[in-house]
């Protein structure tokens, strides 16, 4: 049974202008969108900046609230709860921000930042709060030695590590992942990811990895999502997803991953055209208007997501 199920989910932002902020029309951000994610499982969730990814995980949390669709957790509807059911149930699933000093209160050092959420939502005593806090920064690679100092005093990567510490404070069941490398060098990318995937294991712990870089996604994730213009375009395995790629816009995005092999050449898909406005998205496939394998019937009907063999889902009339 599914931990997390995303039902036809859908955020839209209002347009407004004028002196009595007429309502012109609406940003279609998430455009109706269903998955769902196991328990101890990682759903990696990928496509262009601006495609909505972010949107969806903060839907998800209701830190916005969304317009439509239905959202259960652990047999919870999260859009019936009232304020203080949602706050006991975010102690369950947390979030981890893309970037690291943003999302870190600077007037508070680090163990005051790790220990907001155990005060909040846990009755125990100072002692115990700063045995969990060192236990927690231990745990992420961190000295509990520093827990006096500010986040300023960090590198991006430790800070991220805070961040993954404050997710790791109540012992969630799930973690939404909004692109917690992308901010950080490369050779620090990899030891995130490796913290996250040894995190995983241990705790069990369920991931909605947030990404736009398909390599880090491959290298943790257990099924990936596409998304273009606030609609999911395929959903497989990533096993699957990487070797035979169905919708002509993943096969687009992964012929643009670099190999690092000099002698393997491989032929990349340069999409012409922009992506289109979120605000009036084409009619009929929201891709059609760049796609290479265009049909008369992809700019008339909207493809629906359907089963392609083996829970490979794809959302395109070439199938």
């Amino acid at each position: 049974m599914a931990l997390l199920e995303v039902n036809n989910l859908k955020k839209y932002f209002p347009i407004k202008k004028g002196v009595f902020s007429r309502t012109l029309g609406q940003v279609r951000a998430v455009d109706g969108i269903s998955f769902t994610l196991k328990r101890g499982e990682t759903l990696g969730l990928v496509g262009e900046s601006g495609c909505g990814k972010t949107t969806v995980g903060r839907s998800i949390l209701r830190l916005i609230e969304p317009t439509a669709g239905q959202i259960t957790f652990n047999n919870q509807n999260l859009l019936d709860l009232e304020r203080e059911e949602l706050r006991k149930v975010r102690a369950s699933l947390q979030i981890i921000f893309q970037d690291p000093f943003s999302s870190l209160d600077p007037r508070m050092n680090v163990g005051q930042i790790i220990a907001e959420p155990i005060r909040n939502h846990l009755k125990i005593s100072r002692k115990e709060i700063r045995e969990r806090v060192a236990y927690l920064m231990e745990r992420v690679g961190l000295h509990p030695e520093h827990i006096s100092r500010y986040p300023h005093e960090f590198s991006g990567g430790q800070r991220q590590r805070i961040g993954i510490a404050r997710a790791l404070a109540l012992n969630p069941l799930a973690i939404i992942c909004d692109e917690p490398v992308s901010a950080l060098d490369v050779s620090i990318q990899a030891q995130v990811i490796n913290l996250l995937a040894r995190l995983q294991e241990q705790m069990n712990l369920s991931y909605l990895f947030i990404a736009h870089d398909l390599s880090v996604v491959e290298h943790i994730s257990d099924r990936v999502a596409v998304m273009y213009l606030g609609r999911i375009a395929e959903l497989a395995s990533d096993q699957e997803l990487y070797q035979n790629p169905l919708h002509p816009y993943s096969r687009a995005l992964l012929s643009a991953v670099p190999i690092p092999d000099p002698e393997i050449r491989r032929k990349k898909i340069v999409l012409q055209g922009d992506v289109p406005s979120p605000m009036d998205p084409p009619s009929g496939c929201s891709f059609h208007t760049r796609c290479p394998e265009c049909k008369e019937i992809c700019s008339q009907e909207e493809p629906i997501l359907k089963d392609a063999g083996d829970g490979h889902w794809v959302s395109c009339h070439l199938w």
